[in-house]
């Protein structure tokens, strides 16, 4: 046996992993100061422009939020507001019904269950009405500096379905295929700067392939 013979090729896996480790290192370059677009002073209003930010811009979140929080600033007046007065306040966000209702029941559990207080775990997160991984993950985040999870939106799902680094288009499975592929100090870090990129060049109906400074990485390059 020769020694060349006796090496083994990188694994699928592996080759996945590398790219995408040298994904994150680009993206870390070509986003350098990238950071969560939703405008909050609070935990508790970090939660809220999460829940609101679901099918909804954050430049339109943000116009919103700037009325509601100074309207109901905290957990308490949000619990104790007419819910139909947040539900006008909410409703250029879309399905304004429904968030204003979670918004209001997560933040009654805050009060009632959790001493008012956000709480700063993932299980107890989800406990709370219109929470799921993806806000938990953000509050953890940004607001506690603990990264659970990776954040999956529509951009990183779209994002990560092109550069082939999941088959998945459920979130919570790609979410996984994509914890094993990057270290966790950069789990958070990665979604926000892969949404910067989706925003500004990897679009959904016309990505701009002609100036991605991942094109030599992505399968999908050139496609459209």
């Amino acid at each position: 046996m020769t020694p060349t013979s006796s090496l083994k090729r990188p694994s699928k896996r592996s080759s996945k992993k590398q790219r995408a480790l040298e994904i994150l290192v680009r993206l870390q370059r070509l986003y350098p100061d990238a950071t969560c677009s939703l405008n909050y002073s609070t935990t508790v209003q970090l939660l809220v422009a999460t829940i609101l930010s679901a099918q909804c811009t954050d430049e339109r979140v943000n116009k919103v939020t700037s009325v509601l929080f100074a309207r109901f600033p905290d957990a308490a007046s949000l619990a104790n507001a007419d819910l139909g007065e947040i539900e006008e306040l909410v409703r250029t966000t879309g399905f304004y019904r429904n968030k204003a209702k979670n918004i209001q029941g997560a933040c009654r559990m805050i009060m009632k269950d959790f001493g008012g207080q956000v709480p700063n775990r993932m299980d107890d997160l989800l406990k709370l009405p219109g929470v799921a991984r993806k806000t938990a993950n953000v509050v953890l985040a940004h607001a506690f500096g603990i990264n659970a999870g990776v954040t999956v939106d529509t951009h990183v799902k779209r994002l990560t379905n092109r550069l082939g680094l999941t088959e998945h288009d459920d979130p919570i499975r790609i979410e996984r295929d994509l914890m094993k592929l990057l270290p966790q100090p950069d789990w958070e870090n990665w979604s926000i700067r892969l949404i910067y990129h989706g925003r500004a060049v990897c679009k959904a109906r016309n990505p701009a392939c002609d100036r991605c400074e991942l094109a030599d990485l992505c399968p999908s390059n050139g496609k459209g």
